[in-house]
């Protein structure tokens, strides 16, 4: 293994921490600018449209072997990309509804909506276990979102929709990734899927807020969130992922819904009552084991 490839790797896991961490204050920060006024799809535009200026800064540099001239590279990554817009835009429209916390754990089930495309595709095996870790996940959702009773006030069902809707999204970003990366390069299938949630989004934002952001007040934090919630990001996590047992990411991974919840509670005042982290502990127990248990099984199967 050359030098450079050996010093990646030992900071491989920092790199993980560090990417999942800027995702978890992604939310803290798309929580403000939207208690500033700003629309969540122009803070989900500006969050995608900044990434994809460093991303294609990325590719600019590794450019070999990228694989744009392959047509399925084109179509898996564009269907990544639809994937990602809708996981911005659903998250921050979640957490418009409720909290933070509450929105990046419905988030975090993205790994079972996985097995449930898989299971519809025909490309995993349902069991007991499965079936078993799904209940205890709607379980902790029912915990989390506290829809048992109305009294509750946790998010309304608008934000538990939305939340559910992110995780969807971020699981047909997974799968388009998936069958993208077989055609080209990660930093183009990126490149091509921001680049269509920037053309998906451009449709559907608030045209004149999206042009007063330059020379708002509120500039910085947008910039911060492309930076490293859209750009700096990505290329962390893909580098480190490289070299990164799977396992030990999907461990390091919840890093991004714990960081998110302590910063609503820190910055936001936003607060969880006992039921509510019992069914975040659920949540992020069941789906960090199914990740981890699905990691294994394809280093085993490769």
């Amino acid at each position: 293994m050359p030098i450079h490839a050996l010093q990646l790797a030992r900071f491989s896991v920092v790199f993980v921490i560090l990417a999942a961490l800027f995702w978890g204050l992604s939310g803290g920060l798309a929580a403000l600018l939207m208690a500033f006024g700003w629309d969540a799809l122009v803070v989900s535009f500006y969050r995608g449209a900044i990434g994809l200026i460093f991303v294609l800064g990325w590719l600019a540099l590794r450019s070999r072997d990228s694989g744009l001239s392959q047509w399925r590279l084109w179509l898996w990554s564009a269907i990544a990309g639809v994937g990602v817009a809708g996981n911005f835009s659903f998250y921050f429209l979640s957490i418009n509804e409720g909290s933070v916390a509450v929105a990046a754990t419905l988030m975090y089930c993205a790994p079972v909506f996985v097995y449930l495309i898989s299971f519809a595709c025909g490309l995993e095996k349902p069991s007991i276990q499965k079936w078993t870790a799904m209940l205890v996940v709607m379980t902790g959702v029912v915990l989390l979102t506290g829809i048992y009773t109305q009294d509750a006030g946790f998010t309304t069902m608008l934000g538990i929709i939305y939340g559910l809707l992110s995780g969807l999204s971020y699981a047909v970003f997974i799968f388009g990734f998936k069958y993208a990366a077989t055609h080209g390069s990660p930093q183009a299938i990126l490149s091509i899927a921001l680049a269509v949630l920037v053309l998906v989004l451009l449709g559907l934002i608030d045209i004149e807020q999206a042009i007063d952001v330059p020379g708002s007040s509120s500039w910085p934090l947008f910039a911060i969130l492309g930076i490293f919630g859209g750009g700096v990001s990505f290329i962390l996590y893909i580098v480190g992922l490289k070299y990164t047992a799977p396992s030990v990411a999907a461990v390091v991974a919840m890093v991004e819904p714990v960081t998110a919840s302590l910063f609503g509670v820190a910055v936001l005042n936003q607060s969880l009552t006992g039921v509510q982290i019992i069914g975040m502990a659920l949540i992020l127990l069941t789906v960090t084991l199914l990740s981890i248990y699905s990691g294994r099984r394809r280093s085993v199967e490769d």
